[in-house]
């Protein structure tokens, strides 16, 4: 009469070790590598080859530095959204960006949102990574827990459409 109660007992002590971690995973993304092909994502285009104005004014070639036909998508990214492309060590704003910045804060804002929003994002998928383990196959539960915080576009393009403002067209929505 013991032998099933110790042996169904035993299953579910090792069953729930199985299930611990020491510090919970909660990433909610399943993002395995399928295979071991290639990653697209790891190669970037560089830029046209073009000689230099001055040969001695090249730099010294540094392994894992960067090229001078790298790109910087960020710099492109400020850009192309009219701002002033930085070096990646200048820290700061520009000053050629101070009167969007200040536009920017002109209802005011909060100095560390960073480290605000970081910590406030980590409790939420604390919260939302409970019983995440529990699964017959493995899913990314990263679109599921952030649902509702995502935006509706067509409804928001609805809903300013109904107010008079101009809005831009948009595509048909996947029905």
């Amino acid at each position: 009469m013991r032998g099933p109660h110790l042996v169904i007992s035993l299953i579910a002590v090792l069953g729930l070790a199985a299930c611990s971690q020491g510090g919970r995973d909660i990433s909610m993304r399943a993002l395995d590598k399928p295979n071991e092909g290639p990653d697209e994502f790891s190669i970037l285009p560089s830029n046209r080859l073009q000689a230099p104005a001055n040969y001695a004014n090249l730099p010294t070639p540094t392994p894992g530095g960067r090229n001078l036909t790298d790109r910087d998508p960020r710099a492109e990214g400020i850009a192309a959204l009219g701002g002033t492309p930085q070096p990646a060590s200048a820290t700061g704003v520009p000053a050629t960006d101070a009167g969007l910045v200040s536009f920017a804060r002109r209802n005011g804002g909060i100095a560390n949102i960073r480290e605000s929003l970081a910590t406030e994002d980590e409790a939420f998928r604390r919260r939302q990574s409970r019983f995440t383990k529990i699964r017959l196959i493995k899913t990314d539960r990263y679109a599921e827990a952030y649902a509702r915080e995502t935006l509706d576009a067509y409804a928001s393009w609805n809903r300013f459409r109904r107010a008079g403002l101009r809005t831009p067209a948009a595509p048909p929505a996947n029905e």
